[in-house]
């Protein structure tokens, strides 16, 4: 039972995370995947086990894929929520987020 505790407390912390990066509130979250604020508090402290159709609201309403919520895991589903989100930047925008994965490329390896 341990092991889902610490899955579920994870999961939360995933939540949380992409939440924040996205600069919403619970409230905010809450509205966007048509749940309520004390749902998102209890799945971002891994209070409770979070139903297949509440993770499938979340993962939408955090533009992310449920695998992510998951497991930490980044899929092809979610370089293809990128590739969506770089599709719509003007090539200026576009190029200026290329440098930035440059140089993240650079720092990190």
């Amino acid at each position: 039972m341990a092991d889902k505790d610490i899955n579920a407390v994870a999961i939360g912390k995933r939540i949380t995370e992409c939440r924040k990066m996205l600069g919403l509130t619970q409230e905010e979250l809450a509205e966007r995947g048509d749940m309520t604020t004390q749902f998102v508090s209890y799945a971002e402290s891994g209070k409770r086990v979070i139903r297949s159709e509440n993770l499938l609201k979340l993962s939408k309403a955090l533009e992310v894929s449920a695998d992510y919520l998951l497991t930490g895991e980044i899929i092809d589903k979610d370089m293809f929520i990128m590739a969506e989100k770089l599709s719509k930047l003007s090539p200026k925008q576009f190029k200026f987020i290329e440098s930035i994965v440059d140089k993240c490329d650079e720092i990190f390896n």
